[in-house]
């Protein structure tokens, strides 16, 4: 049990103890800076409420869970919340998705502690120190599904094998014959995306090879931003023979530049993405992937949430960092081939556009 007491939490943050204990039960008539001056305190004493991990909820079939996600759009935030799902509604839990808006007038850590949330997987969105230190004080345990960043020391993580993947892209363009590649890359220091970028270049310093600066761009992890740091990266005379775009997004950034171009794929380019998602089957040809299990790591974070909920995961009470990783494969399809100056010619001659 903490020493620490709510009216030193409340001292420190120069405001008196019922404002205090509104921000700690996640009341909404406090201001934005006040809330931040509260949770600050909280994370710097590490403050802790009285009431038992999970006590209100452990028994509760009828208890709710949440998705805290940045948003719905798009088909990887749809597939993690059908894993998340999928895993409550085999225990009787429902799921509650909730949308982390940075604009929000009322944050999203604000709210899963207002109506005392049973716990979270938080996908796609960082936690800042004071949004843990409200979780923790709530006694609300979270899971982080594919997180960004290191997670903090005690917070449990769900994952894919990034690194692992990254060598499977590397070694199928290199067994090809591929020698020139190319990346397009997501935000820099992303997790996930880093360690793609570390495996991918693993494979290629063992084979004497490296990805030169002027054939690494980046795309923001979408399509708009891989369209035209594609475009930069294959309109030139000594472009690459095969391209690495670390999601299946900027993969089709990638295969629409190269049409533009009037450069033919596989004959004249291969292109291989990360995902798997259901769109690298719909473009023609068909995007050969890595593919990411998203739909059995969401259920993955929701089981870890429910060992945690309950006590039941050892490591956390050993002071360990629970962290699971589901493996990739690679899914080879229509996007990839042997290069032109091995197999076949080039098709399209220069200065045509199809």
């Amino acid at each position: 049990m903490s020493t620490v007491t709510l009216a030193q939490v409340a001292k420190r943050a120069g405001v008196t103890v019922p404002t205090a204990s509104k921000v700690i039960n996640g009341r909404t008539d406090v201001s934005a800076a006040t809330r931040a001056r509260v949770l600050a305190a909280v994370a710097e004493t590490g403050y802790r409420s009285r009431r038992a991990h999970g006590a209100a909820h452990v028994d509760d079939e009828s208890a709710l869970v949440d998705l805290v996600i940045s948003g719905v759009e798009g088909t990887w935030a749809n597939r993690a919340l059908s894993g998340v799902e999928l895993a409550a509604n085999l225990v009787g839990l429902d799921v509650v998705v909730t949308v982390a808006r940075p604009a929000a007038e009322r944050d999203w850590c604000a709210r899963l502690v207002s109506r005392r949330s049973s716990g979270a997987v938080i996908a796609l969105v960082e936690p800042s120190p004071e949004q843990y230190a409200a979780l923790d004080v709530a006694r609300i345990p979270v899971v982080i599904l594919d997180p960004r960043s290191e997670p903090p020391q005690g917070i449990p993580s769900v994952g894919a094998s990034n690194w692992a993947g990254g060598r499977a892209a590397a070694q199928h363009l290199i067994d090809l014959g591929h020698r020139h590649l190319g990346l397009i890359v997501g935000t820099p220091n992303h997790l996930y995306g880093q360690a793609r970028v570390d495996g991918f270049s693993s494979v290629l310093r063992e084979h004497g090879l490296q990805v030169r600066e002027a054939d690494v761009v980046h795309g923001d992890w979408a399509y708009p931003g891989a369209l035209p740091a594609a475009l930069e990266l294959l309109d030139r005379p000594d472009r690459p023979t095969a391209v690495f775009a670390c999601s299946d997004n900027m993969a089709l950034g990638a295969l629409e530049a190269a049409r533009r171009l009037g450069i033919r794929v596989p004959d004249a380019l291969s292109v291989i993405g990360y995902d798997d998602a259901p769109e690298a089957r719909w473009t023609s040809p068909q995007l050969t992937t890595i593919r990411q299990p998203v739909v059995e790591m969401g259920a993955a974070a929701l089981r870890m949430l429910l060992r945690v909920r309950g006590g039941d995961d050892a490591s956390v009470g050993d002071g360990l960092t629970p962290r699971e990783e589901l493996a990739t494969s690679l899914m080879v399809r229509g996007s990839t081939a042997v290069p032109s100056s091995i197999g076949a010619p080039d098709r399209i001659r220069k200065g045509e556009r199809s």
